[in-house]
């Protein structure tokens, strides 16, 4: 491989020639030989728009030449279209306020902007990384400002839209289910009769629930801190440079961001996406809960519930012939693990920084982006290969609430509990019907059973009486 030297402040440094990268990337990638996990593209592209949008600003308030400004935006724009996306390469496990994956992102722009302009790659003479690209910028602003950025622009376009996606689905299945009869269960024992449509409801508004509350993270999220430079002061950035970013980010992405309240908070905490963090971990929580039941509902097929049917989507077993397992179901949860884990990892970050920085960013852009990621794929999976298809087996659902002993507790405030008690546990002991009992032990008039035993009465509340069967 053949290389050229580039110096810095602590001394040359040997560089790939084909690279874009430059002395401060290399140090970083033997510096943090850590994990191998780099930044998602959604993460680069907010910190390259900011090196677009800042050096247009610059332009505009002729504090950067044109030619060097016209070559940033150009480059920038490159890589945000998808080029020398293999030139990020720095570990998230790094200095703690993301310095050299900012230098990264600087050196890249830098390098390219200097070959648009006819010179090779290394000659800062033409394009410096520092003192053209990161021109009235530290990484301590633009890290978190990228950071609200990709995480906004990912919630926005990508997870809002997978999460109403669910909801509808599950919506669908809730109206299509409403009139299908079947056993409640409660610490997996009988409980009274409940629709498979009421059931899939609570599911739904689980989802509609998280989606409000991911929502109202957004608004702090909107909020920049980019202007602050190195502590939140602004030194060695024009007044007007933070609006002018801003309104180039916003025309770019779609997206309303605006100066942070305080740039001392929002680049000493990092509590807006701590927040939609523990949103996040609602929300996987309930993906869990309700894939959770699904998979018992739809156990089986001859020795489980088997009240709900759930696409084939491949053999389930090496062994055993025929097998099909929920496996859509268990990588929803596997998923729900991850963000739950990835949640914890971004509190304890946020808790790292100290004075005038927060040092845990690297990671805490890093899991929540992973966080984001995650959820979109695994819920539009979700959607399309299990919870579209899903099918209830009626005949099935009804067996088991008509043979639940838990349906004589309609009749409790009728007969008194402790009569009720007696014929729950006869059904159980003789194997009889709740009816053949009450019958047998006349304790209701024959003429009457068939409508206080009225399944579909039952799971719509109220008190049930003898007159209700006068008609």
């Amino acid at each position: 491989m053949k290389y050229r030297i580039e110096n810095d402040s602590i001394g040359n440094v040997k560089v790939p020639i084909e690279a874009y990268f430059g002395s401060q990337t290399i140090r970083a990638s033997q510096n943090f030989p850590l994990s191998n996990f780099i930044f998602q593209k959604p993460f680069i592209n907010a910190i390259v728009l900011i090196k677009l949008s800042a050096a247009k600003a610059n332009m505009e308030l002729k504090l950067l030449n044109e030619t060097k400004a016209k070559a940033i935006i150009e480059a920038s724009s490159e890589i945000i279209n998808g080029k020398l996306s293999d030139q990020f390469i720095v570990d998230v496990f790094q200095t703690g306020s993301g310095t050299s994956t900012n230098m990264n992102v600087n050196e890249v722009i830098s390098n390219r902007a200097i070959e648009i302009l006819g010179g090779k790659k290394g000659d800062k003479t033409i394009i410096h990384p520092n003192d053209d690209v990161n021109m009235g910028q530290s990484t301590n602003d633009v890290f978190p400002t990228a950071i609200h950025i990709a995480v906004s622009n990912e919630v926005k376009n990508n997870l809002l839209p997978s999460l109403n996606k669910l909801y509808s689905s599950l919506n669908s299945k809730s109206i299509e289910f409403q009139n299908i009869i079947k056993s409640g269960r409660t610490h997996f024992q009988d409980a009274v009769p409940i629709t498979l449509g009421q059931e899939f409801n609570g599911y739904t508004i689980m989802i509609k629930k998280s989606i409000k509350r991911i929502e109202k993270s957004l608004p702090d999220l909107n909020e920049l801190p980019i202007g602050g430079t190195a502590t939140g002061t602004g030194l060695n950035a024009h007044p007007q440079l933070s609006k002018k970013i801003i309104n180039t980010v916003n025309s770019k992405t779609g997206l309303t961001f605006k100066i942070a309240e305080s740039r001392f908070e929002s680049m000493q905490g990092k509590d807006a996406c701590v927040a939609l963090s523990s949103n996040l971990k609602i929300l996987a929580g309930s993906l869990m809960r309700f894939s959770n039941d699904i998979r018992l509902l739809s156990s089986g097929p001859n020795t489980g519930i088997g009240e709900i049917e759930i696409p084939e989507t491949q053999p389930g077993s090496s062994i055993m012939p025929g097998k099909v397992n929920p496996i859509i179901l268990e990588s929803t949860n596997l998923v729900a693990a991850q963000v739950i884990g990835n949640d914890y990892s971004i509190n304890i970050a946020n808790q790292l920084g100290e004075l005038e920085l927060n040092m845990g960013m690297p990671l805490i852009a890093h899991n929540l982006l992973q966080s984001i990621g995650l959820l979109v794929n695994a819920i539009n999976n979700l959607v399309e290969k299990c919870i579209n298809g899903l099918k209830a087996k009626s005949d099935i659902c009804i067996n088991y609430a008509e043979s639940s002993p838990s349906i004589i507790t309609a009749i409790a405030p009728i007969i008194g509990y402790d009569k009720a008690a007696q014929v729950a546990k006869a059904v159980v002991e003789k194997r009889k019907s709740v009816r053949e009992i009450l019958i047998e032990y006349k304790l209701v008039p024959p003429d009457q059973i068939d409508k206080i035993l009225n399944l579909k009465k039952m799971t719509k509340g109220g008190i049930l009486k003898f007159e209700e069967s006068k008609d």
